[in-house]
């Protein structure tokens, strides 16, 4: 199953990352370019560092200068991220490109690569809600009102990996086809955004 292996290689990511738990700690993929998995890792370890920017930026005391900084940072991470989906919908593109469409095929609300986006972070959920159930300083109120939580998201893994399994059988048997649109974000571009153009 596609699902369960990318939810494997995002757990690796997120319990690689924890090991320094820095955001600013250097990057290794263990994967070869041309291996989906490359694409995998990287997307998870972009997330999971995106995670931790939304952690900083949140504390009331923070510098309003490196507020600023950090919200660029994560400007550029969404970016990041946005392109690493395209590259996975590009790898399911190319890899299912002569199937026969069948007459009847319809199209899914989301590409498999923005599934995965979801599976990516929720894998993130499921660690750090396992943290807090593993806490050995919180009330009993808490660790319950964390397992309920958990407990669900788990519900939630378990029917996104099936859905998503079913979406990649649909295309590969040409019951759903693939149509891929960019995002064309706007506000980085600086012929797009109105005042990034008014500053050329």
């Amino acid at each position: 199953m596609f699902s369960l292996s990318a939810f494997d290689i995002f757990e690796k990511s997120i319990q690689q990352y924890h090991v320094i738990n820095q955001v600013d700690q250097p990057f290794n993929n263990p994967f070869p370019k041309d291996d989906i998995n490359h694409l995998l890792y990287r997307k998870n370890w972009i997330d999971t560092v995106q995670w931790h920017y939304e952690d900083i930026i949140r504390d009331p005391q923070i510098d309003p200068v490196a507020a600023l900084a950090l919200k660029r940072k994560i400007d550029a991470s969404n970016q990041d991220r946005t392109d690493l989906v395209e590259y996975i919908d590009s790898y399911f593109l190319n890899k299912y490109q002569k199937v026969q469409i069948k007459e009847n095929a319809t199209i899914n609300t989301e590409s498999p690569a923005w599934a995965i986006d979801r599976l990516s972070i929720l894998a993130l959920k499921i660690y750090h809600m396992q943290e807090e159930v593993d806490r050995t300083d919180a009330s009993p109120d808490h660790l319950a009102k964390c397992t309920t939580k958990l407990n669900i998201l788990l519900e939630q893994k378990s029917d996104l990996t099936a859905a998503i399994d079913q979406l990649i059988t649909d295309i590969e048997n040409g019951a759903k086809y693939m149509k891929v649109y960019k995002q064309m974000k706007m506000y980085n571009d600086d012929e797009l955004n109105p005042v990034l153009r008014g500053q050329k």
